[in-house]
């Protein structure tokens, strides 16, 4: 996947102005001998045999999962390039992005979230291509999360990235800290959504979306 760092820095800033950032440190050491070693202690803490050879490299296969896999989203120098294109045609239609899968973790318990996402904007001056939106959603489901942030990260990136308030992002997840701990219903799913311009304001725009969406 080619990235684009500069315009990774841009949208972060604009989501910090904004207030919807994922909360940081400022730094993101791509070290996975450290976080190898600081996971091992909580491997043997909670009772495992860290000489047993199915254990023994656990730690370093954790570390390199929450560091190119699950949390590579943590750092903006991962940010998909998003190619731009002006709107020649004048196309004025919405455009939806379906089933955009959604694959995250979340911040409280490092549990997993797992759904789908439904993106649509309607083109002013520029059109993106459409795999853009499927990365723009990746990208920020890559960091631990609460439904209701990636929701509005993946919304106002498009919007900076598109420059048009007209975007829509609906998102329906399963919360494993729900389905496999605390209360354990196996059956509750979470839908948040955020709609801008168009979609917000015309109430024929939002059905239509909201149509084009349903399975």
């Amino acid at each position: 996947m080619k990235t684009d760092a500069e315009l990774g820095k841009q949208v972060h800033e604009h989501l910090l102005s904004l207030g919807v950032e994922t909360p940081m440190n400022g730094g993101r050491d791509h070290n996975i001998d450290a976080v190898a070693e600081l996971f091992k202690p909580i491997m043997e803490k909670i009772g495992c045999d860290m000489h047993d050879d199915s254990m023994r490299d656990t730690p370093h296969r954790v570390a390199k999962m929450y560091m190119d896999e699950l949390f590579s989203g943590m750092s903006y120098d991962n940010f998909p390039k998003c190619t731009t294109f002006e709107n020649k045609m004048s196309f004025d239609s919405m455009v939806v992005q379906k089933n955009i899968i959604v694959k995250s973790v979340c911040e409280h318990h490092f549990q997993t979230i797992y759904g789908r996402c439904h993106v649509a904007y309607i083109p002013t001056n520029r059109v993106i291509g459409l795999s853009k939106l499927n990365r723009v959603v990746n990208f920020f489901a890559r960091r631990p999360q609460v439904q209701e942030r990636l929701v509005e990260q993946a919304f106002h990136a498009l919007k900076f990235i598109l420059n048009t308030e007209n975007v829509a992002v609906y998102m329906e997840c399963d919360h494993f800290c729900v389905k496999a701990r605390g209360v354990e219903d196996v059956n509750s799913a979470m839908i948040t959504n955020r709609l801008g311009g168009a979609f917000f304001d015309l109430p024929e725009a939002r059905a239509e979306f909201m149509s084009m969406i349903k399975d």
